[in-house]
This record gives structure tokens, sequence and C-alpha cells, in this order.
């Protein structure tokens, strides 16, 4: 009797991956499944539990959600571990290697900000907010800008510190802050990216500002939008 040759691939390997040698294609083997980006984004800013994943990603399920975390913890991407007491709660938080992504979702958001398709009104998360502060300041209206700015956005406090052209934006206290805006990620938004004056929005009792004043409708002006692409004709 002929034995036939068996070839056995590596357990790692899936149909679903492409099967090509360009880190591009590597990459997307690794964060091309639909909501992986997405819940590396929400975990660019710091550890979270899966409830609070699942709350600021409408629209996934529990299923999927768990899927793509372990999925993304054995490629290394993030991992697991426990609080200690009195939390003793699960967290899921970026690896060294993970939070060296962020680049690639700035690329991605100056390109598709680009997009006349895009639709700024659907939902828009808090680490959406910062990374996108973070991909849109524009260093040369900052010039010679240093101040401290907070933001109070739910149970969520963070502070962008400006100095020399840059800006940093991470979780923190507010002690110190020139400004401090109260607000939904939206309404931010709304502020910084879609023109809506500070006082309209106070107004109608959607955000809140403390401080400075002249300093925060300065803040808002640093984070101009790429241009839209014009389709040709």
């Amino acid at each position: 009797m002929k034995l036939k040759k068996i070839t056995h691939k590596p357990a790692s390997r899936s149909k679903r991956h492409y099967e090509d040698a360009c880190a591009t294609a590597h990459a997307l083997d690794l964060v091309g499944e639909r909501w992986a980006l997405l819940v590396i984004r929400e975990l660019m800013l710091g550890p979270k539990r899966f409830s609070d994943l699942r709350e600021s990603l409408p629209g996934i399920s529990a299923n999927v959600l768990t899927q793509r975390l372990e999925g993304l913890e054995v490629a290394g991407i993030l991992m697991r571990r426990k609080l200690p007491p009195p939390a003793a709660a699960q967290v899921y938080e970026l690896t060294e290697w993970g939070y060296e992504s962020e680049p690639i979702f700035q690329a991605l958001g100056r390109w598709a900000a680009r997009s006349p398709s895009h639709d700024p009104t659907l939902p828009f998360s808090t680490a959406s907010l910062v990374l996108s502060m973070r991909t849109m300041f524009n260093a040369e209206r900052a010039k010679g800008m240093e101040a401290r700015i907070g933001f109070r956005i739910g149970e969520e406090t963070f502070l962008a510190c400006l100095a020399d052209g840059r800006i940093e934006i991470d979780r923190s206290p507010l002690d110190g802050a020139d400004v401090i805006f109260t607000g939904t990620p939206p309404v931010l938004a709304g502020a910084i990216y879609g023109g809506q004056k500070l006082e309209m929005l106070e107004q109608a009792g959607a955000l809140q500002v403390e401080g400075d004043r002249a300093l925060a409708q300065r803040f808002v002006g640093l984070f101009p939008l790429p241009s839209k692409f014009l389709k040709p004709a």
C-alpha cells in the first residue's frame, strides 16, 4: 500500500491569513479582522475592563469582542492582568509593542479625514477624541504657547500639556489646569473640529468651560483638519 505524503501547516496559520511574506500583509494578519483596530484604539489610553470596552464600541457583540481580545493576546499586542484588591477586576492593556501602533492610527486618521464620505456625526468615543487631538495638533499654531488644558469626560479626566510646540495628553488629575472643558466627546469634537462656538454650546447646556476663556478659544483652533479629497469630475 502506497503511503500518501501529508503536509502539515503550522497551527498558527488559518485560512484567513494571506500567506504573503510582505510585512503589510502580515500586519493585516494581525489586526485586519473587523473590530481589531478599534479594540486597540480603545486601549491606547490605558487598561480597560471588558465591560468598558463594550460600552465604548457600539455594535460589537460580547462574543466578537472575546474573539478579538483572544486573537490580539495570542499575537502579543495586548495582555490580561488582574487588578489588586479592592478592585480585583480583570483588565486588558496593550503591550509595549501594542502601544507602538499609535502612529498607524495617526496616519490612517489623517488619510481618512480627507474622505468626502466621512461622517463625523457617528458615535465618537473618548479614546477617539484624545487620539484625534494627538494626531491633528498643529505645532505652528501653538508656537510659543505653554498651557495645561483639562478635560472632564464622564468619570474620566485628562490633562493636555502644551510646551515647545508639542502636546501631550494623558489621563491625569486636573490640578493646575489653566482651562477645564466638561462635556461629551461629540460635543468637544464639535467645538474643536466642527467650528461650533463655545458660547453656543454653553448656552445649550452641552459644554462647560472653566478658567481662561481666551486660552480656551485659542486651544480649540489648534487642530485643523486636512482638506477633503475632491473626486475627479
